[in-house]
């Protein structure tokens, strides 16, 4: 698991519980190097002085606030922790809440909580508390130079720590031009959403995290194994030109396509949106056999006659090209 990066207690009335945090996710991402691609020497950063352009070192770094143009505060780590030392080191609960009544879109960035030296009991105390009444605690932890809300989740035999994004900080959707469930031009039949029920349904399985992992990285993988393999190790791969996509009308048949994706194929030659029965498609009488004998016939014989008066054209011509000829060789004799 590796260190803590936080230490302190959870508090809620009287109660103190010393706990350690640990961070619950790791990141998977692809950590890409940045080269010159002239020469494919990696591309670094410096921390530099603004005023002479000189390099600093890390120890020569220290952290400051903008009061005003160009003129600062300077804050030190012990600053930081002296502005509030309680906030700084404690987990304070404000209250606890139904956890479905919390949005996905305010959970942020979740952290093990283990107990600290002492604390087992208590521990245990607070995460079957939650466990029991089926609830979350909403607390305020400051985690670095930043007070953060954050919910306390009951997750197994672990109380995890999620921060939570305020109630500033989410975007409204008043911009957005999304359609309405009253809106003209996304008004749903009962039979489309019916389909869409139905595929829902067919599509239906229980949670399994471990089935599910980042494909797309595990190509890229498999690009860069394959180019090692290949020696092509400095070939920078350029785009192609792209393609115009063919134009499409804007109707979208959506019954055909919950269709196909139920794995049926749409009626022929009928509206996407048609309620009428399919029963007029009995009414359409097949050909008769004798018909398609005759013209079969008729065919054939028109066939032949065509082939005959085409053979017989060039047989003409053949005769009729020497009598053109001869006069044009009186004249050059």
């Amino acid at each position: 698991m590796g260190r803590s990066l936080w230490k302190g207690a959870i508090s809620f009335g009287l109660v103190h519980i010393p706990v350690e945090m640990y961070p619950a996710v790791r990141d998977n991402a692809l950590d890409l190097t940045m080269l010159d691609r002239r020469d494919f020497s990696p591309v670094g950063f410096k921390r530099y002085n603004k005023g002479n352009n000189k390099e600093v070192v890390w120890d020569d770094i220290v952290k400051g606030y903008e009061y005003s143009d160009g003129e600062y505060v300077v804050l030190s780590e012990e600053d930081l922790r002296r502005a509030n030392p309680e906030a700084t080191g404690t987990i304070d609960i404000l209250a606890f809440v139904d956890a479905e009544t919390v949005p996905l879109l305010y959970y942020e960035q979740p952290y093990y909580l283990a107990p600290g030296k002492g604390g087992d009991k208590v521990y245990a105390l607070l995460r079957e508390t939650l466990r029991k009444v089926g609830k979350i605690g909403i607390a305020t932890v400051v985690i670095r130079v930043k007070q953060h809300l954050a919910a306390l989740v009951c997750e197994g035999d672990t109380i995890v720590l999620n921060t939570l994004r305020y109630s500033d900080e989410i975007r409204p959707t008043d911009e957005l031009k999304i359609p309405t469930a009253k809106s003209k031009t996304a008004a749903i039949s009962d039979k489309e959403l019916k389909m869409a029920m139905a595929l829902v349904e067919g599509m239906s399985e229980d949670w399994e995290p471990e089935q599910y992992h980042d494909t797309y990285r595990e190509d890229i993988l498999a690009l860069v194994e394959k180019k090692v393999k290949a020696r092509q190790t400095k070939t920078i791969t350029m785009p192609e030109k792209e393609k115009a996509p063919a134009s499409k009308g804007n109707v979208i048949d959506l019954v055909a396509l919950l269709q196909q994706s139920l794995g049926k194929k749409p009626a022929k030659g009928k509206a996407a949106n048609d309620d009428e029965d399919d029963g007029d498609k009995d009414e359409e009488a097949p050909p008769a056999k004798p018909r398609k004998t005759a013209s079969k016939t008729t065919s054939t014989k028109a066939v032949a006659k065509s082939a005959a008066k085409t053979a017989a054209k060039p047989a003409v011509k053949a005769k009729a090209a020497p009598a053109k000829a001869a006069p044009a060789r009186r004249k050059a004799a």
